[in-house]
């Protein structure tokens, strides 16, 4: 029985692989995640019903949360403008030293409009406040 010889230091060392991850070794600091931050949006009227949300954000999320952004903001500018439902028409995003930047086109209208891609304001901007995403 070769561990019933072996000191109970000895033993220690051997399950833990003579590693410091075992109690009282030094460990190594783990970075938390990026926190989203959201550093605004630019509010642009195209024609008509038809709307531009430009946002900025950073984080590890970046890219989904700039579209998700612009996706709040659109359906907080139908709410403000009376109106209860909005059309995505397209979103363009791109990175500039590490910061996410969305140009996203919707078209506001206060019946339910034609096509798939369609959002009803009040849901989505109810869906933004609980996920702590700001809106217009």
């Amino acid at each position: 029985m070769f561990a019933s010889t072996l000191p109970a230091k000895a033993l220690t060392l051997a399950a833990c692989g003579g590693l410091l991850g075992c109690a009282g070794g030094a460990r190594a600091p783990i970075d938390p995640p990026a926190r989203t931050q959201y550093l605004g949006v630019d509010t642009r009227l195209l024609e008509g019903d038809l709307v531009s949300f430009m946002v900025q954000v950073a984080g590890d999320d970046g890219q989904q949360a700039a579209i998700g952004y612009t996706r709040c903001a659109a359906a907080q500018y139908a709410l403000i403008r009376g109106y209860s439902f909005a059309r995505h028409v397209r979103t363009s995003t791109a990175q500039k030293g590490g910061i996410w930047e969305a140009d996203g086109v919707y078209t506001i209208s206060p019946d339910l409009p034609r096509g798939t891609r369609t959002i009803d304001a009040e849901v989505v901007a109810d869906d933004c406040k609980a996920q702590d995403i700001p809106t217009v």
